[in-house]
């Protein structure tokens, strides 16, 4: 559905009328691009949901293509909302202070101000949590619904270990883990890949001195494709056997295989395997 801008103007016309409230007051240009920018994300919106509906939308003028797409915003604000109230009675940030700030203050103000007529394109808060999945083109619900669909996935993984193990994991990789912004999911993960790749089960005994220095020997002699697929197979391998092949899990976790890779070489290099494994 490429509009013309001209075929866009009176979709906003009508939308500046309800702002206004019909009186004659003028708008800004910034309100102007605004009230464009919430047309044009109700359209794009509408656009994603032809790909999944049977109802074509080519064709479709402008003002209903708008309208379709704001019901469609109006009904993932209700998912993001039932999806939100899913993961919080189980929710543990683990000290983080940046996944609590976010989960507990912000979304809460997300809900209350978001305005899904006049300015969906807002997401309002800053996301300030890494998840382990691309989301910075997104905005408004779009982007706050694919953030909840990922910590929904990470509180399944580490849900799976008890809160002291997933503490003293996070404190060894940074003492000061309660203030940082890194993805707890992927430290979690990062500290598995030990036991994975020497097939130890992840709550035997610890890895030996052999086993550092069978992974040493791998690492080292592996080049940057083979350690990647070495961590994607880790993933395969986790979430297969123990989460019963949790949906979309393993193809999560592989959003962290990039930096855990260039962590385990550089470690290997250095011969220090053991201080973050």
């Amino acid at each position: 559905m490429d509009y013309e801008l001209e075929e866009l103007v009176p979709v906003v016309g009508k939308l500046a009328e309800k702002y206004t409230a019909n009186e004659s007051t003028s708008l800004t240009y910034k309100k102007a691009e605004q009230l464009m920018g919430a047309v044009l994300y109700c359209i794009r919106e509408a656009e994603s949901f032809a790909q999944t509906s049977v109802v074509p939308l080519e064709g479709l003028p402008p003002q209903k293509a708008y309208e379709i797409g704001l019901a469609h915003v109006g009904e993932k604000v209700k998912k993001a909302w039932g999806l939100y109230q899913e993961i919080l009675p189980q929710f543990s940030h683990y000290g983080n202070t940046c996944l609590n700030h976010i989960l507990a203050r912000g979304l809460p103000e997300f809900f209350k101000w978001y305005d899904i007529r006049m300015e969906p394109q807002n997401t309002i808060l800053e996301l300030g949590y890494p998840v382990l999945k691309d989301i910075s083109r997104l905005s408004g619900v779009d982007k706050v619904y694919e953030f909840l669909l990922c910590v929904r996935l990470e509180q399944k993984f580490l849900g799976r270990f008890p809160g002291g193990y997933v503490i003293r994991t996070l404190s060894k990789y940074n003492r000061e883990y309660k203030d940082m912004e890194d993805n707890l999911c992927e430290v979690v993960f990062q500290s598995l890949i030990g036991r994975i790749l020497t097939r130890k089960p992840i709550s035997g005994p610890g890895l030996e001195e052999g086993d550092y220095l069978h992974m040493q020997e791998m690492l080292m002699g592996a080049d940057r494709d083979t350690v990647l697929n070495l961590l994607k197979g880790s993933a395969i391998t986790l979430a297969g056997k123990y989460y019963g092949n949790c949906e979309g899990l393993s193809e999560y976790l592989t959003g962290a295989v990039d930096g855990i890779a260039i962590h385990l070489k550089n470690a290997a290099e250095n011969g220090v395997l053991r201080q973050i494994l």
